[in-house]
């Protein structure tokens, strides 16, 4: 079963007329850095249960919010002077060697467990904004 939504593009049109396309943009971007949080907060939390010194949970970083193949977001991706970015895929996906790390699928299941609360806390703070 699918289904097909119509005149969202005339929607979001009349609220950027109304309001502004500025204030769209900022509310957006407050939106999205507050939904970033709670996936981050979750993310930390599926990370606790593998650390051996923490680096992969400090090195968590919050991009800015930018436009991504013309949509409007933020990247969590790990940036810090342990450089974990360079193995954070072998604890999600693991390796030839070790198939199945404490770690495996963390990531994954950070972005399920906290999809519910991501989308009431964009809700929420659109819905405050307006």
């Amino acid at each position: 079963m699918s289904v097909k939504l119509t005149g969202e593009k005339k929607l979001l049109a009349d609220i950027e007329k109304h309001i502004g396309k500025l204030k769209v943009q900022q509310l957006s971007d407050m939106a999205l850095k507050k939904g970033a949080e709670v996936f981050v907060r979750e993310l930390k939390s599926q990370f606790e249960s593998f650390k051996k010194s923490g680096a992969s949970i400090e090195e968590i970083t919050v991009s800015e919010p930018m436009n991504i193949n013309g949509v409007r977001g933020v990247k969590v991706h790990w940036k810090g002077p342990e450089g974990r970015y360079r193995i954070i895929h072998l604890n999600e996906f693991g390796t030839v060697k070790n198939p199945n790390p404490k770690g495996k699928g963390a990531i994954a299941r950070a972005m399920r467990n906290a999809e519910k609360e991501y989308r009431d806390t964009i809700k929420r703070v659109l819905k405050e904004g307006f």
